[in-house]
């Protein structure tokens, strides 16, 4: 507790002048909140439809033998992207050999076999963390695919029956996606657009990348006036407009992004999504939920910043927003209870990584 606080001090003092970064510091701290609960089984959001008797009985470990923890699927998957990433960008953290594992043990071929069977197994489970969990899923994937280390070609792998599940999953899902999902949670449309396009292009998926693409203009590029001046709902860590604008950087070159960006906002939803989300209490498993729309708001900002041209009106005012959203949201990781202690430092880590 005195090393949070320590750090915590450091925060304010050290960050009020200068956009927080991903010092080494930082980064050992955020990683020991995926550590303490990548293999903490309980308490526990399963997500599992019970199909009969038998479905009772089954313990999260049993259904997921490599992602139980963390208290439901998807945060123990982008716990396990985050460490992959502190690993990658920083070889020498000093708990370095408990991360690797940790990620040893969740990487094992026989408990991702069985990760991989669950959506064929059981009754609806073609639908289980779409398209959000997958996201994650495709997230942790391509951070292995580019990493240069014998190990971690090794996870990547041994992960590879898991990814081609998800793969095929989402080419039979995309077709059939009418509508896309507009909340600020889990089932948003834009941000798991966005990673899948990502992750195509990493992995040089063309195919799967174009289909995305397509269904992104469809959903979004006669988007005008965009009502985010009715944002945030009480348990939002999305930004629905801010993940559209997000994902159109990806697809639109720079001329047709800014005449579209300059349709899709109005003056008092720019101004609106601009204000620090008010947390009344962070032990909330649901009100946590707003510091997380700080680190998403920043990230997207900052990735929209650097698409607008230097006169673009809002540039600066994105580029200093993104700041403010990290500087609030990074000390507020270390307060709180396990609602938030099971999933924020991956947010966190992402957006410092941006």
């Amino acid at each position: 507790m005195k090393k949070f606080s320590v750090f915590l001090t450091f925060i304010s003092i050290g960050f009020s002048a200068q956009i927080p970064t991903l010092t080494e510091e930082i980064a050992t701290s955020l990683s020991e909140k995926p550590l303490h609960c990548i293999n903490q089984e309980y308490p526990n959001k399963t997500a599992h439809v019970i199909n009969n008797e038998i479905d009772v009985k089954l313990s999260p470990k049993e259904l997921h033998p490599s992602f139980y923890g963390c208290f439901d699927w998807h945060s123990s998957v982008h716990g396990h992207w985050m460490l992959v990433k502190l690993l990658k960008d920083k070889p020498f953290l000093k708990n370095k050999e408990e991360i690797i594992n940790i990620l040893d043990g969740s990487f094992q071929p026989e408990k991702i076999k069985t990760e991989a069977e669950y959506f064929n197994k059981y009754q609806v489970a073609k639908g289980f963390e779409r398209t959000y969990g997958w996201a994650w899923l495709l997230q942790l994937d391509a951070e292995l695919a580019s990493w240069e280390n014998p190990q971690a070609k090794i996870w990547h792998k041994n992960l590879k029956p898991l990814t081609d599940e998800i793969l095929n999953l989402w080419k039979d899902y995309l077709p059939k996606q009418t509508y896309p999902n507009r909340t600020g949670v889990h089932p948003n449309t834009a941000f798991a657009l966005s990673f899948a396009i990502d992750w195509a292009r990493a992995t040089g998926e063309k195919d799967f990348e174009n289909q995305l693409i397509e269904k992104a203009k469809y959903f979004y590029l006669k988007d005008e006036k965009t009502p985010a001046y009715l944002e945030p709902d009480g348990s939002d860590f999305f930004s629905p407009s801010l993940e559209i604008a997000d994902l159109m950087t990806r697809i639109l070159p720079q001329k047709e992004y800014i005449k579209w960006f300059n349709k899709f906002y109005e003056k008092r939803s720019l101004e609106n999504i601009s204000q620090l989300p008010i947390i009344s209490d962070i032990n909330d498993y649901q009100t946590v939920h707003l510091v997380g729309l700080s680190f998403t708001r920043s990230w997207c900002m900052k990735n929209i910043a650097k698409v607008l041209p230097e006169n673009h009106r809002y540039k600066k005012h994105f580029e200093d927003t993104s700041a403010k959203f990290l500087e609030n949201a990074l000390p507020l990781v270390f307060k709180g209870n396990y609602g938030g202690d099971h999933w924020l430092a991956s947010f966190a880590v992402y957006a410092l990584s941006k």
